[in-house]
């Protein structure tokens, strides 16, 4: 049961694929709160047909968009701002694929041309999506755009790969962005570094579960669960934090606050 805390706003939704990941939640959430949704990923993650039971469970328009064009990025917002009726307030940004951990080559043997890939697909459209937005005046005053991150953009998790230099780079993008929209239009940009969890993405990284059983004895809370994750972001999307902008916030139960934990070494 939702409290109307998103009544009346309009967002994306970049990056639902199945009912395990955040942007799922997320959008599930965003409605229940009373906001509506378009919802969008690339052409093939729409052919997999998983994303299409969202949309039509939550009434929301579906468009194929591959975040690394700008043609399709320029055709999702105008059909977007089409299907309501003008501008929207929020955009999430849950968008990450790495070749290199895929194909499981070592951090110290990369391929190059992949890892530039990496970087396209997830740090640089990030600043496509957004200066997409900003250039065709898409969201109005105080509007909020969200991307997911991980703490391994600050720390070493070696087999995070590549992901943590796409992180490191993403992040840059919220502040350096943020202060651009702030002034123009008011509009706050944020990063949200999560917990590890278990969603499709995080699950094909090596050693995976055991490191989500380390960060949840870490943590003070624990692991926050994707369904925190989705409250977490209806509440940055929401008119109470109009005045949070370029953070990189941590939602991980203490994690990123620890050193060490009694817990760990019994």
């Amino acid at each position: 049961m939702g409290n109307n805390l998103l009544k009346g706003k309009k967002g994306i939704i970049f990056g639902a694929l199945d009912d395990k990941s955040i942007a799922w939640i997320t959008a599930e959430k965003c409605v229940e709160e009373g906001a509506e949704i378009v919802l969008t990923n690339a052409p093939v993650a729409l052919r997999m047909g998983e994303i299409q039971k969202l949309a039509e469970k939550l009434n929301a328009p579906l468009i194929a968009a591959d975040a690394t064009s700008e043609e399709d990025l320029n055709s999702l917002f105008d059909q977007s701002m089409e299907a309501f009726g003008g501008k929207m307030d929020f955009v999430l940004h849950s968008i990450g694929m790495s070749l290199n951990v895929r194909k499981k080559r070592d951090y110290s043997n990369l391929n190059y041309d992949w890892m530039l890939k990496t970087f396209d697909i997830s740090a640089i459209s990030f600043h496509r999506v957004m200066q997409t937005a900003m250039q065709k005046d898409a969201i109005n005053e105080w509007g909020s755009i969200l991307a997911l991150t991980y703490i391994a953009a600050q720390r070493v998790f070696p087999d995070y790969s590549e992901m943590a230099e796409s992180k490191a780079l993403l992040e840059s993008f919220a502040r350096s962005f943020g202060y651009h929209w702030a002034k123009k239009s008011h509009v706050r940009v944020n990063t949200i570094s999560q917990s590890p969890t278990i969603t499709t993405a995080g699950s094909g990284i090596k050693g995976f579960d055991d490191f989500f059983g380390y960060a949840d004895k870490m943590s003070p809370l624990g692991n926050a669960s994707a369904e925190a994750c989705a409250e977490y972001i209806a509440t940055l999307f929401s008119d109470y934090t109009r005045m949070v902008t370029m953070q990189n916030l941590f939602h991980d139960g203490g994690f990123s606050a620890m050193g060490m934990a009694p817990e760990i070494l019994e």
